[in-house]
C-alpha cells in the first residue's frame, strides 16, 4: 500500500502480491527473513518465467516482454468508452462555458 494506506492507489502492485500469497503459498509462515526473501526470489522467477497470463496472451511475462508486435489481449472491458464525437462534444461543451462565465465576469 501507499502513504496513504489505499490499496487502490497502487493496483498493480496489490495483484501481484495478491498471487503471490493465494497462488503460491497461501498460509505459509516462515521461521526468518531470511528463508522467507529467498522464497519470494524463487517465486517472482516462477512468476515471470514459467507462469503464463491471460492479460498477454497466455505468454509468461518473460516472453511476452521479447516478443514483438502487438499482444492479443484477453481480458473484457467494463466500461463503454465514449465515442470521438461526443468526446469532442463535450470537451467543445466544457470550453464554451468556460468562455461564457469569463464574460459575464467581465461584465
Amino acid at each position: 500500500m501507499t502513504q496513504s494506506g489505499s490499496p487502490y492507489d497502487n493496483a498493480l502492485a496489490e495483484r501481484v502480491n495478491g498471487t503471490i500469497k493465494n497462488d503460491f503459498f497461501p498460509k505459509k509462515v516462515y521461521k526468518d527473513h531470511k528463508e522467507a526473501k529467498k522464497a519470494i526470489s524463487k517465486i517472482v522467477a516462477v512468476y515471470n518465467q514459467k507462469r503464463p497470463h491471460a492479460s498477454v496472451d497466455y505468454l509468461t511475462p518473460d516472453e511476452a516482454h521479447l516478443k514483438e508486435g502487438d499482444l492479443k489481449k484477453r481480458w473484457k472491458k467494463y466500461y463503454k468508452p465514449k465515442s470521438k464525437w461526443k468526446a469532442k462534444n463535450s470537451f467543445i461543451t466544457s470550453m464554451y462555458k468556460r468562455l461564457i462565465k469569463k464574460l459575464i465576469s467581465k461584465s
